[in-house]
């Protein structure tokens, strides 16, 4: 036992809901450290009160966003909570425990409010609370600016706590949540789907970024560069998850791993604009200014007006909660273009599919759209990578488009 090796364990919002999940966390982190772990928690705030929080915050304020340094300074206080709780539940247990906030800790942030990013991680008073055999409790999802702001991550943020975390001291790493693992597709939308044991990093990034929730697609992409496998798992029953890793560990690649679904997007259209060098970048320049981050793009061909001026359209997608500020940014640019009109389609949705096998496999995207094609549903716009297709749908279609690809690739 005295030479214990440090694990992170992270547990969601939905695992410590309440007292009684909470005792039953507890337990767990003591089952990690009857095996000879030192182990290092991070922890969500407790079931939903992060959204109820938003929800107070907005009968208080017509656009919280618009007040960022206060709203980090309510949202902060959830994790707060469960540290506090998760703690006590251990020491009833006779356990040496200590919790920490992010700004405790030491877990530097730059200054976007929000949506900050973690420059570095302290690890004076971490080194210091393992070395005294401390089980060590970090709230998850905030940190602090150099001069003591307090900040927060992001939605999600706090799986991109337990990565940097892991990171730092390089070890690994498990997510616990309510789902058993990553699935192949969505299994409220096709119940057959299945869980998937091993996947990559790559593949993990994009099916997080085009929509899959169950993890932070910056907490992916951190984990990634800094080669930290993880594991996604139930913190409810004791069987293995889904472990993700670097490609160099996969016996073989799979061509299609997994369909995904993202509601949570609205199409943008500035229609009518001058078809000349630099008029994307103007459109695209005024959005990087408002941190409005754009995922799919389109660009019709140039056609002639009666004045026989040359014009073209130019569409994309961005999140829903940007669709208004990305509405008004671009009604001021129209003017001054003379475009003829900012339209927003917000009854879109985007399905994915994601397997590294696609760099070495033809056909995948012709089967992608036949399979949509034979279900009548309408592809409205397009992306690719090297391992993702990606096609904007009418949002009514959504389970029928999961249903038809998940069984086109037998996932």
């Amino acid at each position: 036992m005295k030479n214990r090796k440090v694990i992170v364990l992270k547990f969601g919002g939905s695992s410590v809901a309440n007292v009684e999940k909470i005792r039953f966390v507890a337990g767990k982190i003591l089952s990690f450290k009857r095996k000879g772990f030192k182990p290092v928690v991070v922890v969500s705030a407790p079931g939903d009160m992060t959204d109820e929080l938003v929800a107070e915050a907005e009968r208080i304020a017509k656009n919280p966003l618009s007040h960022k340094r206060e709203l980090d300074m309510l949202l902060s206080i959830g994790e707060q909570k469960t540290i506090s709780l998760l703690a006590m539940a251990l020491l009833e247990m006779k356990q040496k425990v200590i919790s920490f906030t992010g700004h405790q800790l030491g877990i530097i942030t730059d200054r976007n409010f929000t949506n900050a990013r973690i420059r570095r991680v302290s690890t004076r008073k971490l080194f210091e609370a393992l070395k005294r055999n401390y089980i060590v409790i970090v709230a998850g999802f905030q940190g602090k600016t150099e001069d003591g702001e307090i900040t927060t991550l992001g939605r999600g943020g706090s799986d991109l706590t337990a990565v940097a975390l892991a990171s730092t001291l390089k070890v690994g790493c498990k997510i616990f949540t309510d789902v058993p693992g990553i699935f192949t597709a969505n299994p409220r939308l096709y119940k057959k789907a299945k869980k998937i044991d091993i996947m990559s990093f790559e593949e993990m990034l994009e099916m997080a970024g085009a929509g899959a929730g169950v993890m932070q697609a910056r907490a992916v992409e951190l984990a990634k560069n800094q080669d930290v496998s993880f594991e996604v798992a139930s913190t409810f029953a004791n069987r293995a998850g889904t472990f993700v890793c670097g490609e160099d560990e996969l016996l073989e690649e799979i061509v299609v791993r997994g369909v995904t679904e993202d509601l949570d997007q609205v199409k943008v259209s500035i229609v009518g604009v001058p078809d000349r060098p630099g008029i994307a970048a103007k459109v695209f320049e005024s959005l990087t200014g408002e941190d409005i981050c754009v995922d799919m793009i389109i660009q019709s061909s140039a056609r002639r007006t009666k004045k026989s001026r040359a014009i073209n359209d130019i569409s994309f997608t961005v999140k829903r909660q940007d669709a208004e500020k990305t509405k008004k940014i671009l009604e001021t640019l129209r003017r001054r273009l003379n475009a003829k009109e900012v339209i927003i389609k917000e009854n879109i949705a985007k399905v994915s599919i994601v397997g590294s096998g696609m760099r070495t496999h033809s056909g995948v995207a012709s089967r992608m759209f036949s399979a949509l094609a034979r279900k009548g549903i309408n592809i409205e716009m397009i992306s690719t990578s090297e391992i993702k297709i990606s096609c904007v749908i009418e949002k009514k279609n959504v389970k029928k488009a999961v249903e038809a690809l998940a069984k086109e690739f037998n996932l």
